[in-house]
């Protein structure tokens, strides 16, 4: 494999940062939507209130205060992820 390939081929923050973070909102939205329609012993509520602080089910600030931090765990993981998977990449090579 060439120098050239091996750059166009790394990996970067910030595509997968917007990717993960949409991939979190979506989930949460899912879940969220899912939560309004299914019986309360079925909603994922309390799955996410550990992990979102401030978010609660039926209030609409609790409900953009869950997308605001949803959307930076999606960041939180790619700025953890990416050079991690640099550095094991570089040393297997």
């Amino acid at each position: 494999m060439t120098n050239a390939t091996q750059t166009t081929n790394r990996l970067r923050i910030g595509p997968l940062g917007n990717s993960l973070s949409l991939l979190l909102l979506i989930s949460y939205l899912l879940c969220v939507g899912f939560g309004l329609i299914a019986p309360e012993s079925m909603q994922m509520y309390q799955a996410w209130a550990p992990l979102l602080p401030g978010f609660e089910l039926f209030s609409f600030s609790g409900f953009v205060i869950g997308l605001i931090e949803v959307y930076l765990y999606g960041w939180y993981l790619a700025i953890l992820f990416v050079p991690l998977y640099r550095w094991f990449n570089s040393s297997a090579a």
